[in-house]
């Protein structure tokens, strides 16, 4: 018995003793929470509580590195596949989304509904004693317009247009048979005409007005009437007006003495806004990859929509469409693209002068153009068939005419031959260098211009002031790439046009005169250099290199003051 006892008290002492978590020890917790703050805690101690915080960021740092080994970052996610589920679900997402900001946007009605908010809450001009609501005559027929007319056509002119809807017919305002207003003439009030010339809020501010509608500047309102007018626009539109009557938008527009800004540059800012998110959602809609940016087949689809409602190109041969296309969208890449990615952004596409100039195309000209004139605006029919060949095949079509081989391409031989042959032979050289991709064949130096090269060659030659032109056009000069002209570079340019312009039959010139010349036009930072900045600084860069690349554009400056005088000379008759 004894010895069994034994084995019992002997059983029970060696099992193990249950010890409470620390978390319920109330000694523990203060404990915790007194070195947690860090009271009371020496040197030694801090460092030891540093140490544990690098060794457990080291330790997490590691243990995701090793989570992401087996997998792609996110950036290099492969794209879900043409009809899966992952596809179908973004684009049905992307298509609720656009829906839903289209329908956050003002149409035609809501914005007559503000026009007439404004007109009748602005404040009396005391100077001029313009009363509430009064419109401005049509000094053309005699006729009375209202601008809220003119808002909704402007506003159907870009909604429409993008929508593939036919809208204004040259006689008629859209939307006056809709209010049951007999439609006025809009009295040379064209997009062109409204078009912006600068930015607020990612957008425009600034317009250029007939001087109809200067006769509306007089009607303008304070602080106090913008507030009360945007209550009031809330209560008969919605709440999707508001955010157009905030302090900031106000401040942003040009006030008189007394503090009061006009209504019409208001009214013509929310219109142009409007115009413009559409036309952003428009393209969103053909941005298969949704980032923002336009490819350039998806840019060409967004001009090909363009072509039925844009009265100058609705007569272009079905033949051409493609290949206009083609013409038309490399010039949004030339200046939206700089770094030649191949997208563009298309924020940048809405607020380039491109996209006005391709706008430029929807009205009948009331009176006949030149051939000479349609070629200026790139996106016209006349400029697009000079460039390719168009249609019918003329002397005037630039690249089937240089094309002699007609192998699709041009050499140096057949390039030389543009302009008449008064570009140089060392600038026909750097631009194969620069821009001229080596073919894949790669048998010896033999490559050749290609079509999408050639619009980059055409358009830098005719945009030389422009940034991009420039410098396009200044690598071709860089001739040792160092990222700047010094004098031997000038000279070396130079020879070549002063050899043309001898053979041309012209009198004796010193190289080192028109390099002098051409440092006191640019008057570079520094005195041995001439570089990219300083071109585009001195405004006077488009100048510079036409005189270095060309024997006509050196002739062109050496008699500007004649040219002149030949200008001034019709006028004055």
């Amino acid at each position: 018995m004894y010895s069994g006892s034994s084995d019992g008290e002997g059983h029970e002492s060696s099992a193990p003793r249950k010890i409470p978590p620390p978390s319920s020890m109330l000694w523990v917790r203060n404990l915790r929470r007194y070195i947690g703050n860090g009271a009371g805690l020496g040197s030694e101690a801090l460092m030891e509580l540093e140490t544990k915080r690098i060794l457990f960021d080291i330790f997490k740092e590691k243990q995701q590195k090793s989570a992401e080994a087996g997998a792609i970052p996110s950036f290099y996610k492969k794209k879900p596949e043409e009809g899966s589920i992952s596809n179908r679900v973004q684009r049905l997402a992307k298509y609720r989304f656009l829906k839903k900001q289209s329908d956050l946007l003002l149409n035609a009605d809501d914005l007559d509904a503000m026009w007439v908010c404004l007109r009748e809450n602005c404040v009396i001009d005391d100077a001029t004693g313009a009363e509430k609501g009064v419109g401005f005559e049509n000094e053309r027929g005699g006729e009375v317009a209202r601008v809220g007319l003119i808002g909704r056509w402007w506003h159907s002119c870009w909604l429409e247009i993008s929508r593939g809807i036919p809208f204004y017919q040259g006689q008629e305002i859209s939307g006056a048979r809709d209010s049951g207003e007999s439609a006025p003439r809009t009295g040379g009030l064209t997009p062109s005409v409204l078009h912006s010339r600068g930015e607020c809020d990612g957008l425009i501010i600034d317009f250029c007005f007939t001087l109809q509608v200067q006769k509306l500047t007089s009607q303008v309102m304070n602080y106090e009437d913008f507030c009360h007018i945007a209550s009031v626009c809330t209560e008969q539109i919605g709440p999707k007006c508001r955010r157009f009557f905030s302090p900031s938008n106000f401040m942003k527009f040009e006030k008189d003495e007394s503090g009061r800004i006009a209504i019409l540059p208001f009214y013509l800012y929310v219109m142009r806004t409007v115009s413009l998110t559409q036309a952003r959602i428009d393209m969103s809609e053909l941005d298969e990859d949704s980032d923002g940016f336009l490819q350039s087949h998806e840019m060409e689809a967004y001009i090909r929509g363009l072509i039925p409602n844009l009265a100058q190109l609705r007569d272009m041969p079905s033949a051409f469409v493609q290949m206009y296309c083609r013409i038309a969208a490399h010039k949004f890449f030339f200046f939206c693209d700089p770094h030649r990615r191949g997208k563009a952004c298309i924020k940048k596409i809405l607020l380039s002068n491109c996209l006005q100039e391709l706008m430029e195309l929807h009205q009948e000209s009331e009176e006949e153009v030149t051939d000479t004139e349609q070629a200026e605006n790139w996106f016209s029919l006349t400029s697009a068939q000079r460039i390719c060949g168009g249609y019918h095949f003329t002397s005037t079509d630039i690249f089937l005419a240089l094309d002699k081989d007609m192998n699709g391409t041009l050499s140096k031989q057949e390039l030389r031959e543009y302009a008449d042959a008064t570009l140089t032979d060392i600038f026909i050289e750097r631009a194969f260098d620069e821009h001229v991709r080596r073919g894949k064949t790669g048998v010896g130096n033999a490559r050749e211009m290609d079509f999408e090269s050639f619009l980059d060659f055409v358009l830098a030659l005719e945009n030389k002031d422009t940034p991009e032109g420039l410098t396009y056009l200044f690598r071709c000069l860089d001739l040792q790439g160092r990222g700047y002209l010094t004098t031997a570079d000038i000279h070396s340019l130079f020879r070549d046009v002063h050899q043309k312009w001898i053979e041309g039959g012209n009198y004796e010139l010193c190289i080192e005169d028109v390099r002098d010349e051409i440092w006191d036009m640019v008057k570079p930072v520094d005195p041995l250099r001439i570089t990219l900045s300083d071109l585009l600084g001195c405004k006077q860069g488009g100048t510079v290199a036409s005189m270095l690349i060309d024997v006509r554009g050196f002739w062109s400056h050496d008699n500007r003051e004649n040219l002149l005088q030949e200008e001034e000379e019709p006028e004055e008759e």
